[in-house]
């Protein structure tokens, strides 16, 4: 999905969505080990996208 194409809403709800996720990942990573634990770490990298692309547009680039 292209970020920089929606709009400011729609990235701040994507971004509650996928914290929301990563810290199910955690959870879950904490009660078991995962069966692949780089999930967390690009939940991680795609939090951080949405919130590069969130805050360029509020100073907007």
């Amino acid at each position: 999905m292209e970020l920089k194409k929606l709009s400011l809403e729609e990235l701040k709800e994507k971004l509650a969505e996928e914290r929301d996720a990563l810290l199910k990942l955690k959870m879950a990573h904490a009660i078991a080990p995962i069966e692949n634990p780089m999930r967390l770490r690009e939940a991680r990298k795609v939090v951080a996208r949405i919130q590069t692309v969130i805050r360029q547009k509020e100073l907007g680039k």
